[in-house]
């Protein structure tokens, strides 16, 4: 099974990090994980991903540069340094994994953690 646990949600202001993590508990082999983040009123939105084998990322125009993502393979965890925040970085992000090599896309994603509230204030 796969069960992901995030956590280091919090209020900052404009221009201040935050640091996201996810910690897999179960025992299931995932190819790649990945972060999302939803803000009211807007639809689901890719974050960055990180494949297990060889590090390989992928990060979409709007955090390029001020994102990073990363994992520890031993502890089976991922994290999201989020650096530069802006207001418009306010949403709820959610860890999630994927057992395909297509990790650039959401809709392959078919295991989430609960997601953990990130509020930028200006």
């Amino acid at each position: 099974q796969v069960q992901l646990v995030e956590s280091g949600g919090g209020l900052v202001q404009a221009g201040g990090s935050l640091r996201l993590s996810c910690a897999n508990s179960g025992r299931t082999f995932t190819y790649a994980m990945g972060w999302f983040r939803q803000a009211p009123g807007k639809e689901r939105e890719f974050v960055a991903a990180i494949t297990w084998d060889f590090g390989w990322t992928y990060y979409p125009d709007s955090v390029k540069g001020r994102f990073t993502i990363s994992r520890v393979n031993a502890k089976n965890t991922v994290y999201l340094q989020m650096n530069s925040l802006k207001p418009g970085d306010t949403a709820v992000y959610y860890c999630a994994a994927t057992s395909s090599t297509d990790y650039r896309s959401g809709i392959r994603y078919n295991y989430w953690g609960q997601g953990t509230q990130v509020t930028v204030s200006s």
